[in-house]
């Protein structure tokens, strides 16, 4: 019986990446508000990164969707059929339904293939992007390792604790249009000409933990966010970084983290369709495994 790691496009994987991981990816949907611009978020397969933030960066105003629990259905009933078992990775529950939805769909699955039931995993990562990237990343290597579809969901549920995240974004204005955030917190944000450090909570849910005054502060705080909190003595010190269309600031983010620790191995990504509806371009992000965050 094969293991099929899955996950919800939401984990920032590239088309090529998903392919060599062996990764099966579930796509959230946008469009723009007039209904004129509608996609799949295929990982940049049909629109390039440059081309989508440009969208937003010349007054686009996208919006997101789960995928469906037919969508769902019909990916847990093609594990079933092929014989195989599989762990599917959701987006936080505290920014979005599609896990609720995947529990559903697998509900009505189990129910019309009793004879299957446990074959599938459906887990919350209460995180998203670079954070789920890193996850995702590690999951399959537990794959790799032979541990089976069950195993890795205990596995992840407990790893999802250990995943440390802060990130930039260049404004507020989409975290607050896609109502991640107040707006009293957004204009004062802009009016102050900070860039907002953020991070997940232990429910999933997005909070800001910090200001940096300029893009080059916000860098450096992200360096001493991993120097401070990254996991020196597990053996697989890796660092995940991901960028909204700022490559040459997620480049230096990722060299200036190697001049600190040479034996760092790092995990680059851009930010896929579906997160970057709501951070809007420049966003840079830092991420790695640390203490569980539930002691701290």
């Amino acid at each position: 019986m094969n293991c099929v790691v899955m996950s919800d496009s939401t984990c920032d994987f590239s088309a090529p990446q998903a392919k060599l991981e062996g990764v099966r990816i579930i796509p959230f949907h946008y469009e723009d508000a007039a209904g004129r611009l509608r996609g799949d978020d295929d990982l940049f397969t049909s629109l390039g990164a440059h081309e989508f933030y440009d969208l937003i960066r010349s007054g686009a105003q996208l919006f997101t969707s789960q995928p469906s629990q037919l969508e769902f259905e019909e990916a847990f009933t093609e594990v079933l059929d092929a014989g195989d078992e599989a762990v599917l990775f959701c987006i936080s529950s505290g920014i979005s339904g599609g896990y609720e939805g995947a529990l559903m769909a697998l509900s009505r699955v189990e129910q019309e293939h009793p004879e299957a039931a446990g074959r599938i995993h459906v887990v919350n990562t209460y995180l998203a992007s670079t954070p789920m990237h890193l996850l995702v990343h590690e999951a399959c290597r537990k794959r790799d390792e032979g541990l089976s579809a069950a195993q890795i969901a205990d596995w992840a549920r407990e790893a999802r604790w250990s995943a440390q995240t802060l990130f930039m974004v260049d404004n507020l204005a989409s975290l607050h249009r896609g109502g991640r955030v107040p707006k009293t917190v957004a204009v004062a944000g802009d009016k102050l000409n900070v860039k907002p450090l953020l991070t997940f909570s232990l429910t999933g849910e997005l909070g800001i933990v910090g200001v940096a005054r300029g893009r080059k502060k916000g860098l450096a705080k992200l360096v001493d966010y991993f120097r401070r909190g990254c996991a020196k003595d597990g053996g697989n010190l890796v660092v995940a970084i991901g960028d909204a269309d700022a490559r040459e600031d997620g480049n230096a983010l990722a060299e200036r983290i190697k001049e600190q620790f040479p034996g760092a191995r790092t995990l680059r990504s851009t930010i896929g369709p579906t997160i970057g509806c709501h951070v809007g371009p420049g966003m840079v992000s830092c991420c790695f495994w640390g203490e569980d965050r539930r002691s701290a």
